[in-house]
């Protein structure tokens, strides 16, 4: 795997209270397959994670939301944890850059509660994910086809349920990543960046 991600630069998205190990096993990942990791955040200098029943460590943040577009990397990772994909869904900052993976049919990859953040995108409908059970609901009605399984892949778009399925989940996104860009939208992919927000 050592190599696989030479020349790839990642970003990883995440606000305040993201699960800790939804970040941390991902990262370590796409590191050891040769990629460069971006933690992109809004929140600041660093974010904080939360370790499964309380705060844990607190992050430093590579780059400001503010500083980046889509089209500077080649894919992007959105871990979980309830309250990180309920403060960036509300962030048009945030909605425009995750959109601009779509818009430039991208790899990404999201695990747990990460999808939320993945509807304000209307880019899910006809979409097979999975996420954490609580999202059903929510992403069904944003139109994408909800399975119960490990680890689901539809175009480039990686999903997965809960910090157990951290090695399937880690192993599908390389694959992903390393594949490159997705024929995602068929014709209708937009690649002028129109989300993009200045």
């Amino acid at each position: 795997m050592a190599n696989q991600l030479k020349d790839k630069r990642i970003a990883v998205l995440v606000a305040n209270g993201f699960e800790e190990v939804e970040l941390t096993k991902p990262v370590e990942a796409l590191k050891e397959a040769g990629a460069t990791v971006d933690i992109i955040s809004p929140e600041g200098k660093t974010v904080r994670a939360w370790a499964e029943k309380d705060w844990g460590k607190d992050y430093p943040v590579d780059k400001d939301i503010k500083e980046v577009v889509a089209s500077s990397y080649d894919a992007l990772v959105l871990p979980g944890g309830v309250m990180n994909p309920d403060r960036l869904r509300t962030n048009d900052r945030v909605v425009a850059f995750v959109t601009g993976f779509f818009d430039e049919s991208k790899p990404i990859a999201a695990i747990c509660h990460g999808p939320w953040t993945l509807i304000e995108t209307d880019e899910l409908d006809g979409r097979k994910v999975t996420s954490y059970p609580s999202l059903k609901t929510d992403l069904e009605n944003a139109g994408a086809l909800w399975v119960d399984e490990e680890v689901v892949t539809d175009k480039g778009l990686v999903t997965s349920r809960t910090p157990k399925d951290l090695p399937a989940f880690c192993k599908k996104m390389i694959e992903e990543i390393a594949e490159g860009p997705h024929d995602q939208r068929g014709n209708e992919a937009r690649k002028d960046g129109v989300h993009q927000l200045g």
